[in-house]
């Protein structure tokens, strides 16, 4: 099994529930603005440059994010929701809130990554939506991905 290259934890305000893995280059730091129900239904949005996660909470949520050299292994039953997007780098992937700053710049080879966005814990969240156990997971390898695809779907 593979080892991350890098990998952090991070506690990212999900302001309008999401957050982007972007190029600062490629996507202007510009996240979309057009949103379809189908969208809101995937968790996640695609835009060149941008892939946004859409966390289940607007507060502080707990991600980790990997930088892989190549495809990470996964027991996707072990998640609730999953993922895949495309996203093309000049050099440069960060984590980055909605309406906040940066918590994370990674300086990788350019070219076409994979995205995959992993949550858990999705269904436990209190009656107000404000506490929860829900986690995310974003995986990063180069290689090209053809366009977003949901391989496991939490309603």
């Amino acid at each position: 099994m593979n080892t991350p290259r890098h990998r952090c934890r991070l506690a990212i305000f999900a302001d309008y529930h999401q957050f982007y893995v972007w190029d600062p280059v490629t996507s202007g730091q510009q996240a979309p603005e057009n949103w379809s129900d189908q969208d809101v239904a995937n968790r996640v949005k695609v835009i060149p440059g941008v892939v946004v996660a859409c966390p289940v909470r607007q507060m502080t949520v707990p991600v980790e994010v990997g930088i892989w050299d190549s495809e990470p292994q996964v027991v996707f039953n072990a998640w609730q929701h999953v993922a895949e997007a495309p996203l093309a780098t000049t050099g440069k992937i960060e984590i980055h809130e909605c309406t906040g700053g940066s918590h994370a710049c990674f300086t990788v080879e350019p070219g076409e990554y994979t995205v995959r966005a992993l949550f858990r814990g999705l269904d436990t969240l209190s009656e107000d939506g404000l506490d929860g156990k829900d986690f995310y997971e974003i995986q990063i390898w180069k290689a090209r991905c053809a366009g977003l695809r949901i391989i496991r779907k939490w309603e």
